[in-house]
């Protein structure tokens, strides 16, 4: 054996030990006994205690409740259902509304999956994954952008449309962000635009900006609680926490939300928290 062979066999020897101490990047399992998951570094890993959301501590969120619960009912019916993506104003009930779809659902055999923005360029690999599972998965996307020179949208983006991979149906994907069309808009992609023959043409920029929201069948729209709806969910979680709503905890909730420069169901419940370690 010459030299150089005696070379790339240490090599390969090398290279099996290397994978034998390294796990496989196409290994990624679901643990059984659970319904919600999260993403890891080394894969999927169970979540025995999930956060459970009551769809009826979702305070005025009527429409966005009845459009979301609806698509999810027809997901698990097996008919044709939309990813959806749900934007607005923070702390409105976004994420709680898609935590609530477990806590309708589980029984019916619902799953969820927690993914990070960081690992959606591992979507793919995920989503192909939980196909050969056989159970139904929400895929969930929290507090979802992306920044002008980050190009891991593009695998959202094949995932929801464009790729030859198909979307499996026990797979849905719901996706949260602050953002309408998830990433950042510039009064440059405006002056872009060109008219012809008295049409207007948005700016490349826009098409691509647009094209990554306009994936997803169903968007629900979050706004700021007026003052009376902000007090309502301050009222529903004081006494949730056998606190009245008195004229007293009315000021301070109002007081609260002013310092804070907004008004939400994430400030009342802070508020609560705060009302109660006066008492």
């Amino acid at each position: 054996m010459s030299d150089i062979e005696k070379l790339f066999a240490r090599l390969d020897a090398l290279l099996d030990r290397v994978e034998k101490i390294l796990p496989g990047q196409g290994e990624i399992k679901t643990e059984p006994g659970f319904s919600a998951y999260r993403w890891a570094s080394h894969g999927l890993e169970g979540i025995a205690q999930f956060d459970r959301v009551d769809k009826a501590e979702l305070l005025h969120l009527e429409r966005q409740k009845n459009l979301l619960f609806r698509n999810t009912a027809q997901f698990l019916d097996g008919r044709i259902a939309n990813n959806a993506l749900l934007w607005g104003a923070r702390g409105t009930g976004k994420s709680s509304l898609i935590k609530a779809q477990l806590s309708e659902f589980q029984e019916q055999g619902l799953c969820i999956v927690e993914i990070p923005k960081l690992a959606t360029g591992q979507l793919f690999e995920i989503i192909r994954t939980l196909a050969s599972d056989g159970r139904k998965f929400i895929v969930y996307l929290d507090d979802l952008s992306f920044e002008a020179n980050d190009d891991s949208y593009k695998a959202l983006k094949a995932c929801l449309e464009g790729s030859l991979q198909p979307q499996p149906d026990n797979v849905i994907i719901y996706a949260t962000s602050n953002r309408r069309h998830l990433m950042p808009e510039s009064m440059q992609d405006n002056l872009d635009s060109t008219m012809v023959d008295g049409q207007l043409h948005p700016s490349d920029s826009i098409e691509e900006k647009i094209s990554l929201s306009d994936r997803f069948g169903l968007w629900l729209s979050f706004h700021p609680f007026t003052q009376d709806q902000y007090l309502a969910v301050v009222e529903q979680t004081l006494l949730a926490q056998n606190l009245k709503m008195t004229d007293a905890a009315r000021a301070e909730a109002l007081r609260f939300a002013t310092q804070r420069g907004s008004r939400s169901g994430r400030i009342a419940v802070q508020f609560a928290a705060y009302w109660e370690s006066l008492k």
